[in-house]
């Protein structure tokens, strides 16, 4: 039905999460509507985060230098470390909080013996690496209210005993199996705020 340039962009515009066959669609047709310059934009930017973005060699957050803003920003107190379970949740917590001042860890997914991921999967290697090297005195465990959460701050629990540290994660509140993008500010930060210790 479409010319076959037309179809491969709505079929690459799926690819999109969240985008189904009428988005894709109107999208695709979007771009038709744009001029060259914001065409050019558009391919020249998708051609550059790709080229440009990569994780931090510390904490695993997106960058574009070897170590990303908040590693390398002196003001902010290096004793507390929020581990969290993708990039996204580093820049939601610093757009919505604006309160926590410590350093994070991103973790590359949670642990789920169900699909095969494993503690090694995730990276708690290097996690476990870094708060070893350094002075934290408070882990801070934010990571999704789901089985596979709860599953993953045991297991870091666990392996950080013996540690003069604390150990703790958000508060409830959350709602069970809740992605945290879409948890609302006051939510999170009472959450967060109210963070109990991991018996």
């Amino acid at each position: 039905m479409y010319p076959e340039s037309l179809r491969e962009l709505i079929e690459c515009l799926r690819y999109l999460p969240g985008v189904g066959e009428k988005s894709a669609e109107r999208y695709a047709f979007s771009i038709l509507d744009m001029d060259e310059e914001k065409i050019h934009s558009f391919v020249s930017s998708l051609e550059e985060v790709k080229k440009k973005v990569h994780p931090c060699s510390k904490c695993n957050c997106l960058t574009e230098n070897e170590v990303c803003e908040i590693c390398s920003n002196k003001t902010r107190d290096n004793t507390v470390l929020c581990v969290v379970e993708d990039p996204k949740n580093v820049f939601l917590f610093e757009r919505l909080l604006g309160t926590f001042n410590g350093m994070y860890h991103v973790l590359s997914g949670l642990i789920s013996p169900m699909d095969g991921i494993n503690p090694e999967d995730i990276g708690i290697d290097k996690l476990i690496t870094r708060i070893k090297d350094n002075h934290f005195k408070e882990i801070i465990l934010a990571l999704k209210p789901s089985i596979e959460g709860e599953t993953t701050a045991l297991y870091i629990k666990k392996v950080l005993e013996g540690l003069d540290l604390t150990v703790s994660k958000i508060a409830s509140g959350i709602p069970m199996g809740a992605d945290m993008e879409y948890i609302d500010a006051m939510t999170l930060e009472r959450a967060l705020t109210d963070r109990k210790n991991i018996e």
